[in-house]
């Protein structure tokens, strides 16, 4: 996987999570993602280092406008090619949502502005 695949996968996680509960720790990440804490802290380290996080003094997990402004746009894609692989070739849900995360890290910000507007149509 990619380096900066991998941070998009951390960002839309904390998100997700974010969204479901206020505090996000390290291992709550782990489990959402299947990987070992120890992975876990040192992917954190990396998206602290480049200002994408921040770690409270108790491990909660924060994202910084620039992260929560990255993992947005990760999430947004990922939903809408996913609505689009459903939409377009009646693919199952389930599939286009694995699909759907291996394209929004590689597709051109042309093609992802087709897709919007063909979806809004």
């Amino acid at each position: 996987m990619h380096v900066e695949e991998s941070k998009e996968n951390y960002l839309e996680t904390i998100l997700l999570l974010k969204r479901k509960k206020a505090y996000v720790r390290s291992v709550d990440v782990a489990e959402a993602m299947g990987f070992s804490k120890p992975s876990i802290s040192r992917a954190m380290g990396i998206l602290k280092e480049v200002g994408y996080v921040t770690i409270e003094p108790d491990g909660n997990i924060q994202l910084t406008e620039s992260g929560r402004q990255r993992a947005e746009s990760v999430y947004e894609r990922h939903r809408l090619i996913t609505d689009f692989l459903v939409e377009t070739v009646g693919a199952d849900p389930a599939i286009a949502e694995q699909d759907a995360c291996k394209i929004e890290h590689i597709i051109s910000p042309e093609v992802f502005a087709g897709i919007k507007a063909y979806l809004r149509k």
